[in-house]
């Protein structure tokens, strides 16, 4: 069956690093467009960042830019999301999505807390 499984997250203080990855299987992995969210206490889930299908192409939210890095390894069927300077703000549940016309997949999440 589908499975996107998060994993990476947890407490780190600000300024540092987390990588996240999400493993995907059930499904051709390679033919997705991939994003991650994220969901904070009391917010609607946002899109974090995507990487597109054809020729690679990421686009992240401004909230984002120039700290994270989303990438994907189709040999492993694994997308991550390495961030880096996080903030108070990046506090959140992130998931893992993937989409392929109307076929739409999540995982379970993973949280990450940034605090001191």
């Amino acid at each position: 069956q589908v499975q996107l499984v998060e994993s990476g997250g947890g407490l780190v203080q600000p300024g540092g690093s987390l990588r996240l990855s999400c493993a995907a299987s059930g499904f051709n992995f390679s033919r997705f467009t991939m994003r991650w969210y994220r969901q904070a206490p009391g917010k609607e889930r946002a899109l974090v960042a995507g990487m597109l299908l054809v020729g690679g192409r990421r686009d992240y939210a401004d909230s984002v830019k120039g700290r994270f890095t989303i990438s994907r390894d189709n040999t492993k069927n694994i997308l991550y999301l390495q961030m880096n300077s996080l903030k108070f703000e990046d506090t959140a549940v992130y998931y893992c999505n993937a989409i392929y016309g109307s076929l739409g997949y999540w995982g379970q999440g993973t949280q990450v807390t940034v605090s001191s």
